[in-house]
């Protein structure tokens, strides 16, 4: 990553600093102006003090690596941030499956496609009011994605994206941020999603979170499993320790259309989605205990934006 600021200079030159000792020396500074002058070592000056540091050549640090022949989108930097927020958190940790550790990115003509997992859970983010002037796909790993989402969010700046097979360059006002791409083929997500789902769960978002987060606690340490059972307008939530025989149970009421299911869900995971969505009700579409549940925001989001996110069942102990 490099950025530029503006100084007040007389010289010019180049020199490689150590990162943190210059930043927690930074950091419990007041706002003042500051000196810097570098002869055997970099001195900085303050109101009140000085402080001295070794540097090493500029040179010697890393050059950037330089995109030959990339494709480029454009995309605002509150948008991005956006997509970045709503899947890094569904992306997988497996060292062996290393295309799973990041998020992919489907740019076309018709809109910009994100999506992670970890084969547990999947979060789908698409925007059709953004577009690419070609097709391309791309792995971006997660360190790199992190540290766009802290700076992103609520930057209305155009973010400007070059890319091609090896490597991907943001760049947005001085700052540019460049990064290897994850190598391989990403899963073909589009086959685990399942298309009919005829049993549909509506409920308030946070009503539904905060009874997951009561329930859970009593659920075994090792599975994590909470029970949903839903009959007519009554939703059933339970979990149970058989090891120290601890168990919850709570009723709330939703709107549902389908026939009545038991159907076991990973709490963590649940609770993780949810916490990641920002609308106020949701919906929950099954097809049958073995297959994967959809959760989708029903308000809270954008025009053009959609969210998908899918969680694997487990098998319940009858």
């Amino acid at each position: 990553m490099s950025a530029s600021i503006t100084v007040e200079s007389t010289s010019t030159g180049n020199i490689a600093v150590p990162a943190r000792l210059l930043l927690d020396t930074l950091k419990t500074f007041p706002e003042q102006p500051l000196t810097f002058s570098a002869e055997n070592n970099i001195e900085i000056s303050a109101n009140n003090g000085k402080y001295s540091l070794a540097y090493l050549a500029g040179n010697e640090f890393p050059k950037a690596v330089h995109i030959k022949d990339p494709s480029k989108t454009v995309i605002m930097g509150d948008t991005l941030a956006n997509a970045i927020n709503t899947t890094l958190f569904a992306s997988g940790n497996d060292d062996l499956r290393p295309v799973m550790s990041g998020v992919f990115f489907q740019f076309s003509t018709e809109g910009l496609t994100f999506v992670a997992t970890d084969a547990h859970k999947l979060v789908k983010y698409t925007r059709s009011d953004v577009t690419a002037s070609g097709t391309a796909e791309f792995i971006m790993p997660k360190k790199a994605l992190q540290i766009l989402k802290g700076i992103l969010q609520g930057n209305e700046e155009d973010i400007n994206i070059e890319y091609n097979e090896t490597n991907a360059q943001f760049s947005f006002g001085s700052t540019t941020l460049s990064c290897r791409l994850i190598e391989g083929k990403y899963p073909n997500y589009e086959a685990v999603i399942p298309k009919e789902n005829p049993n549909v769960l509506t409920i308030h978002r946070e009503t539904l979170l905060n009874s997951l987060r009561r329930v859970s606690i009593f659920s075994n340490k090792t599975t994590h499993q909470i029970r949903l059972k839903i009959a007519g307008a009554e939703l059933n939530i339970s979990a149970e320790d058989y090891d120290f025989s601890n168990k919850a149970e709570e009723r709330l009421s939703c709107s549902y259309a389908g026939d009545d299911l038991q159907i076991g869900f990973n709490s963590r995971f649940l609770i993780e989605m949810l916490n990641n969505l920002g609308a106020e009700e949701i919906s929950l579409a099954m097809s049958m205990p073995n297959r994967a549940g959809i959760i989708t925001p029903l308000d809270g989001i954008e025009e053009g934006e959609q969210v998908t996110m899918l969680v694997m069942p487990v098998m319940l102990n009858d």
